[in-house]
């Protein structure tokens, strides 16, 4: 394949589908319909940002993770202390916040060049962990167990406050996904996306051929650390508070049920897999509080076994075998 050709294809790859407008505009369309809704949408929004970030580490560079809290609670807590002491606009405070979680995952990248996959699991979540003792230990910082509190962001935009409905605030995250969205298409389908995937089929072969894996895989971790830390600056934004459970080990396993259930190497997948995970939470923990995750696991286990194209198609299950 010439290089005309392989630019074309990739080229091909990063236009938009004839759908997704569609799939963009409907949850603003749910939002204006049920204000009512705006909460949940928001939510959704954030942990969709959060899982797009650990799939591009987890599905493209074949990296993972169970400290991604890490940078989405360096996010939180970036966001919330630059809008209590520097200055509270959002879209400054936004971007201040991915640089502090960028720098954070580009430091904590060399960690996790070398070693087994089973090293890396856990020097990840060591690093989440350790962050959430320093934060518990600078209560005169973070509130401690209290959290951040007492965090007043100005309007987005200078135009639109963040109003007691929600409403606002799930406009502002979903504008904030839709911009990464764009962005995470142009990363995973360029070169750069593509020697991801070669160095998550063989990291060895990969650098045989020439790649710089180490160099490259730092760089997939800083930005996969930067929209982490978007994802948690959303969070403090809409909710004017930030808690240290941002950094907690069920925010990781969380975000990688997501992308599990979504399907990892695909733009799509964090956000489908943060809607359903987040609405299954919605609507069984209201009928069941106590035993959700007993729903949610039962939910996990037919997915893994049947198949997600199956899963939505339960007439295909008795024909052939579990894969057929």
């Amino acid at each position: 394949m010439t290089p005309a050709a392989v630019h074309d294809a990739l080229r091909e790859k990063t236009r938009v589908k004839l759908w997704e407008p569609v799939l963009w505009l409907a949850p603003l369309a749910v939002v204006a319909l049920f204000p009512g809704s705006s909460f949940l949408v928001n939510q959704m929004a954030i942990m969709a940002l959060f899982a797009i970030s650990l799939d591009l580490v987890l599905g493209y560079a074949g990296i993972m993770s169970l400290g991604h809290a890490a940078f989405f609670g360096m996010g939180a807590f970036a966001a919330g202390l630059f809008a209590k002491f520097v200055m509270p606009e959002p879209i400054v405070g936004l971007v201040f916040a991915m640089g502090v979680g960028g720098l954070t995952a580009y430091v904590c990248s060399y960690t996790i060049l070398r070693g087994s996959a089973l090293t890396v699991v856990m020097v990840t979540l060591g690093v989440s962990l350790i962050l959430l003792e320093i934060g518990n230990y600078m209560t005169w910082l973070t509130g401690g167990a209290d959290g951040l509190q007492g965090v007043v962001m100005d309007p987005v935009l200078g135009l639109f406050p963040f109003t007691f409905d929600g409403v606002t605030a799930a406009y502002y995250s979903l504008a904030v996904l839709a911009v990464f969205l764009v962005v995470y298409r142009r990363i995973v389908n360029s070169p750069f996306g593509t020697s991801l995937r070669v160095i998550r089929d063989n990291r060895l072969r990969a650098y045989s051929i020439g790649i710089d894996t180490n160099r490259r895989i730092k760089l997939a971790y800083t930005l996969a650390g930067a929209i982490a830390a978007a994802a948690g600056a959303v969070q403090t934004h809409s909710m004017n508070f930030a808690s240290l459970d941002a950094f907690a080990f069920e925010r990781s396993a969380d975000v990688l049920l997501m992308v599990v259930i979504g399907g990892t190497a695909w733009i799509y997948g964090g956000v489908i897999g943060a809607i359903v995970f987040i609405g299954l939470h919605h609507v069984l923990s209201d009928l069941t509080p106590q035993y959700w995750t007993f729903w949610v696991g039962v939910f996990l286990v037919l997915l893994m076994r049947v198949g997600r194209d199956r899963l939505i198609r339960p007439w295909t299950w008795f024909k052939g075998g579990p894969h057929g």
